[in-house]
């Protein structure tokens, strides 16, 4: 960077920085009270940091929208509670230190210690008295303490079952960290194992999960899709089929109960107990066994997966079709998951394109039960597919003619009244499994005994602390099984011989309720004080990534939901709006992750440019929520914006006494100062607008064009001068903070900028020549946007990035070239 002389003693950033940051820690200017009115109130909150390292440019970007977004409601008059803290047990942590020969403990506290301090550097608006380590004692007591309540409501529970199982970590993951059949940490492919877990019953919370989605109007509506596809709810009829030779019910769930005279197999998942139950002739045993274990080292995805070619047993036995009493061939396929339903479906090749591919694979008969329509008839010998939309019931007794919603429903009333079956709400979305094989986790605060069975620890003796071992290395069952100091103990209950429960909790249990303790982190008696959570909660604002939509952002939901249900909040959900911001990526368009070793510390950034151009021109790139590939170049523009504009604008100010709140009128001024005037309060409402939709790149546009037409010597009337160049640095306060509070120093107010009020526009002032510009891609019109008649080519190319139309057509795309034909056509040239 270079910098004349004269500008580099106009402005010194590293000694403006740092003093700031030291008036706002000496001041407490971010310290939140601890009950303020929850009408004046704000609670902003980032997704708090997985501590493996240092902050990279991705974190960067993500805490300086919460700080911007903190700063501006500030000078909107509300108590901002802005907290951070670290989700310090799990996997990642262990792993690195295992390859490290250190303590995950020790490990993780230096990595806060590195992130806090770059955090701290960047001067980012947290209220530090209120951090948190989720690995601390005293934070962890309380996670104990809600599976204790939840144990209690048999939300909490344990069994064995099929569990998805990572080779490498050597621990069992939840369906959500499970991604195209691979552990989302490692990479590893993988299995199915057969364990004793523990499980929190999420799925009696599934109806609410996804009705109180329609609650959340301030959410993305991706966010909500994929929660809503996650949990799967779907409605149908479960019917009662019966093995034929014992007799055995053998429920089945079926969106389709109007095709039932079509099933011609059943299939049953390779995990289902059934198959164990059903007494298999020694040729079909053999087959079967080896079956299941080929089946059982596939993962869901792939036994999933509409391409892949569906394959199956004959076990030798049959089922009966309780609405005909026919019987059917009992298959175990690979394409049934023991996850969803059941875990064993009526077949019915003529209406399902797997059934149908599955048949003629294995020569098993087809019928048609349903026709398009009364004129239309199919001929099952001559169908190259099934037929899977509604239409005519046919051979079906006495439910031929009957046609779609009402078939179905008659069909199902048949099934109730005869009691071999019943109208039945089914999801995807299965129990979360919350137990994982590892050391660096919450211990689970159960105690079995062989009298007794499982004891919970009573509240009066949390935490149960985790022993600091120095065997922590993953053995395919929890190291703390070899642990006898820490194993061995007395029943709570008889005072007989008992053993703690070995397994640690899954990570996410922590994350579920982090929020909450922010309110209230310092008491040691209880999670929080409702009262304080009055004053705070929902969140105002949740900003983190979608990475999330399946995992953190639906076990939250959940926690929120089960401590409403208890008592301690009032509120039903945990945050009113949730942001997405988009990914930071590498100049290869690779998104910076440690994982992959591309990551950029803005420390270096920060040190050669200030922690204001850095932020300027994070915020300058993109808006917020689309994907930023990240350049220094970016730099070059905001850096002339801020020397060459805003340091100046001090140069210019005339008086301390300037009347912020006067409005003028056009007869007050001369032409040429009523059009800075009309041009100064269409840049509060732009601005205003901007930061309220986190559009921070169209808001330092607009401040740009505001400060390109100021000028001092052409400004006659005192008071519009000082208005201008006072309300510029209120309106730069969120995004530029250290350079605004040093200008705000220096024309004569008292500390902060951020206890002025947010300038207000004139509405007398806004209107002006508008005009309408055409905006194409690759030549074809797709949206006009509306600017003011003199907008340069970077408020155009500001106001159509912002239209939701335009985002369409550039997403996924590689933008190739912009051209301006000034105040016609704005051309965006995308391959």
């Amino acid at each position: 960077m270079t910098i004349d002389e004269k500008t580099n003693q106009r402005y010194d950033f590293q000694t403006v920085e740092k003093k700031w940051q030291q008036r706002w820690i000496e001041s407490g200017l971010f310290e939140a009270e601890e009950s303020p009115d929850p009408d004046k109130s704000f609670y902003m909150l980032e997704m708090f940091a997985y501590p493996s390292g240092d902050i990279h440019m991705g974190h960067f970007r993500n805490y300086i929208i919460g700080d911007a977004v903190t700063r501006y409601q500030m000078m909107l008059g509300k108590t901002v509670l802005h907290p951070f803290g670290w989700d310090a047990f799990g996997l990642p942590a262990e792993r690195a230190a295992i390859a490290r020969n250190i303590h995950p403990q020790d490990w993780t506290l230096s990595n806060i210690a590195v992130s806090r301090k770059t955090l701290q550097k960047v001067g980012i608006s947290y209220d530090w008295s209120r951090e948190i380590v989720t690995s601390e004692p005293d934070y962890y007591k309380f996670t104990q303490w809600i599976f204790l309540r939840m144990f209690e409501k048999g939300l909490a529970y344990r069994k064995r079952g099929f569990v998805n199982w990572c080779p490498e970590d050597k621990t069992v993951l939840a369906n959500e960290q499970v991604v195209q059949g691979k552990c989302e940490r490692c990479g590893t492919l993988v299995e199915k194992k057969d364990q004793v877990q523990w499980y929190f019953k999420i799925t009696d919370y599934a109806d609410r999960l996804t009705d109180d989605l329609d609650k959340l109007p301030d959410w993305p509506e991706n966010v909500k899709t994929m929660q809503r596809e996650w949990i799967g709810r779907s409605y149908g009829a479960e019917i009662d089929f019966t093995v034929e030779e014992t007799g055995e019910k053998l429920p089945v769930f079926t969106t389709r109960p109007d095709t039932i005279f079509g099933v011609t197999f059943m299939a049953v998942a390779p995990e289902s107990e059934l198959l164990d139950s059903l007494n298999l002739d020694g040729e079909f045993a053999a087959k079967v066994a080896e079956y299941r274990r080929k089946a059982l080292a596939r993962s869901d995805i792939e036994r999933a997966s509409v391409t892949e070619e569906k394959d199956g047993v004959f076990t030798g036995k049959y089922a009966i079709n309780p609405f005909n009493g026919e019987k059917v061939q009992l298959w175990v396929a690979d394409y049934v998951l023991a996850g969803y339903g059941t875990g064993a479906v009526m077949a019915v090749p003529g209406h399902d394109t797997r059934d149908f591919a599955f048949a003629r694979k294995y020569h098993i008969p087809i019928k048609v039960v349903i026709h398009p329509d009364k004129d239309t008839k199919l001929d099952a010998k001559e169908m190259t597919d099934a037929y899977t939309e509604y239409g005519v019931m046919v051979n079906s007794a006495e439910f031929d003619g009957l046609v779609g919603k009402d078939a179905i429903r008659k069909v199902t009333d048949h099934a109730e009244a005869k009691q071999f079956g019943r109208h039945k709400v089914n999801f995807k979305l299965k129990d979360w499994s919350l137990s994982r094989q590892r050391y660096w986790g919450c211990p689970i605060p159960i105690i079995h005994c062989q009298k007794c069975g499982e004891v919970p620890v009573a509240d009066e003796n949390l935490p149960v602390e985790l022993p600091k071992v120095t065997n922590f290395q993953p053995k395919g069952r929890s190291p703390l099984a070899d642990v006898p100091e820490y194993m061995n103990v007395a029943c709570p209950k008889c005072g007989g011989d008992a053993r703690r429960d070995p397994d640690t909790m899954d990570t996410f249990v922590c994350s579920s309720w982090y929020y909450l303790r922010y309110i209230d982190p310092h008491n040691e008696n209880a999670l929080m004080e409702k009262p304080k959570g009055k004053s705070w909660l929902p969140v105002d604002l949740y900003v983190g990534g979608i990475t999330h939509a399946t995992g953190h952002l639906l076990y939250f939901r959940f926690f929120h939901k089960f401590l409403h249900d208890i008592g301690l909040l009032d509120s039903l959900e945990p945050a009113t709006k949730l942001f997405n911001h988009g990914m930071v990526c590498d100049g290869k368009g690779e998104v910076m992750s440690k994982s992959k070793g591309n990551v950029v510390s803005p420390i270096e950034l920060i040190d050669q440019r200030g922690v204001d151009i850095s932020r300027l021109g994070m915020f300058f790139t993109a808006p917020s929520e689309r994907e930023v590939i990240w350049s220094e170049d970016t730099l070059t523009g905001v850096e002339k914006f801020v020397y060459n504009k805003i340091v100046a604008l001090i140069e210019g100010y005339r008086s301390s006494a300037v009347d912020l709140k006067r409005y003028f009128k056009h007869a007050d001024l001369s032409d040429d100062d009523w059009a800075l005037y009309v041009k100064l309060n269409q840049t509060i409402k732009k601005v205003t607008e901007s930061v309220e939709r986190l559009q921070f790149n169209t808001a330092i546009a607009a401040l740009m064009e505001l400060t390109r037409d100021y000028s001092p010597d052409k400004t006659a009337d005192d008071g519009l001068n000082d208005q201008v160049i006072v309300k510029t640095i209120q309106m730069l306060a969120p995004l530029a903070p250290h350079l605004s509070e040093e200008l705000w120093e220096k024309c004569g107010f008292e500390f902060s900028v951020l206890h002025s009020d947010w300038p207000q526009f004139d509405p007398d002032a806004i209107v002006t020549d508008l005009i309408n510009v055409a905006v194409q891609i690759n030549g074809k019109l797709r949206h006009t946007v509306q600017v003011v008649a003199d907008a340069d080519q970077e408020l155009v190319e500001a106001a159509a990035f912002e239209s939701p139309k335009i985002q369409q057509y550039v997403a996924d795309k590689t933008i190739v070239k912009k051209i301006y034909v000034p105040g016609r056509i704005f051309n965006i040239v995308v391959r």
